[in-house]
């Protein structure tokens, strides 16, 4: 691709009970990626509160153990240029109040399955991670199209969502301008993917070495259905 049509602006969505990893493991990837490259970054959730990763299952456990991460935007203003967004997982999107604002604002996006038609604005690509699938699929825009989730809970999300054509043995899944990868790690993986598809793999590689990371290069490559059941 050519150097003036490089993605800049990049998106992440945030919401309470979202799954750390979902979101630093790509980030840090692009955050390294931009000591080479002019990237922006955006950060995304109902309000400019900072967003933690406490849920309902850790509360019942009686843990106390959250991290948080503050928004730059919300999804009433948020930035209209995005090119790249990222949607994270996490056992949050249980509470499906917490859900509503977040799926509002990616119906809002004119997500559509026709193929002659495109994302609102300017944005090109939809990366998700674990059940981050999960979340768009409610907008309806994996239908008809190939995805995968976490495969914990990979059966539960294909019952859920019988439109889309979830792939059980995929570390990612490319369809389009949605790719979507398994469960936390996979995101990692993910990542490099997608920017050695776009920015090339000579610079994959690099920001992966730099990062000491060992890429999983094969999207099949994926034990985890065969241990959670997905299989």
């Amino acid at each position: 691709m050519p150097t003036s049509a490089l993605p800049k602006n990049f998106g992440v969505i945030l919401f309470p009970g979202f799954q750390l990893l979902d979101v630093c493991g790509p980030l840090d990837a692009l955050n390294v990626l931009s000591n080479s490259h002019t990237l922006n970054l955006s950060i995304i959730a109902a309000t400019l509160e900072p967003v933690g990763t406490k849920h309902l299952v850790q509360v019942q456990q009686g843990s106390k153990f959250d991290q948080r991460i503050v928004p730059t935007h919300t999804f009433n203003d948020a930035p209209k240029d995005l090119e790249v967004l990222i949607i994270p997982g996490g056992l949050g999107n249980r509470n499906d109040e917490n859900m509503k604002p977040v799926v509002n604002y990616l119906a809002s996006l004119g997500l559509t399955t026709a193929p002659q038609q495109h994302l609102r604005g300017d944005i090109k690509w939809i990366l998700t991670v674990c059940t981050g699938s999960e979340i768009l699929a409610r907008t309806g825009a994996l239908d008809g199209k190939k995805a995968t989730t976490n495969k914990r809970a990979f059966n539960q999300v294909k019952e859920k969502h019988p439109k889309v054509n979830w792939v059980a043995k995929a570390r990612w899944v490319v369809d389009g301008e949605f790719w979507t990868s398994s469960g936390i790690s996979a995101g990692i993986d993910l990542i490099f993917a997608w920017m050695s598809e776009v920015f090339g793999e000579e610079t994959a590689q690099y920001v992966a070495d730099r990062s000491e990371y060992e890429r999983n290069t094969d999207p099949t490559n994926d034990r985890y259905a065969e241990r959670w059941g997905a299989v």
